[in-house]
This record gives C-alpha cells, sequence and structure tokens, in this order.
C-alpha cells in the first residue's frame, strides 16, 4: 500500500473523522482508505448504474432478448 500526506485539514474536520473511526470501531487511516476508495470509485459506480437503466430500459422496450451463443458457436463451427 503507498502513502499519502495530507495537510492543511481543518482540524474540526479531523475530530469528526476521528469520532466516525470511533463509533465505527476502526482506525482514522482505515477510514480514511474507505472514504478514499468509495470517493475513487463513485464514476465506475455512476457508469454503472447508468448502463444497468439502459439496460432496463431496452429490456422493457423490447422484452428479453434470447441468448446469441449459440447462433455465434454455429455460424463460427460452420467456416472452421
Amino acid at each position: 500500500m503507498g502513502e499519502l500526506r495530507v495537510r492543511n485539514i481543518n482540524k474540526d474536520i479531523i475530530d469528526m473523522l476521528r469520532a466516525r473511526a470511533a463509533r465505527e470501531g476502526r482506525s482514522l487511516a482505515s477510514l480514511i482508505d474507505a472514504v478514499l476508495t468509495a470517493e475513487a470509485m463513485r464514476p465506475r459506480r455512476e457508469l454503472v448504474e447508468r448502463l444497468d437503466k439502459h439496460h432496463e430500459e431496452m429490456r422493457a422496450k423490447y422484452g428479453e432478448l434470447p441468448d446469441s451463443t449459440p447462433g455465434i458457436r454455429e455460424e463460427r463451427d460452420r467456416w472452421s
């Protein structure tokens, strides 16, 4: 794991984070790691949510589409 040093953080924010870490029974470093990880993953999570919504819209519009894998295999085998 890498290291990150952050300076000039408001003392009240640090106190709130320490209190939250204590309430959750974890270290301040563990809490900050979790918060930073969640924030870093947010764009990916938002993309997945948009894709899920799009899939649901397509399913509502066209219904459940059949699995195309067998047809693709047949075509591939014909050309082998």
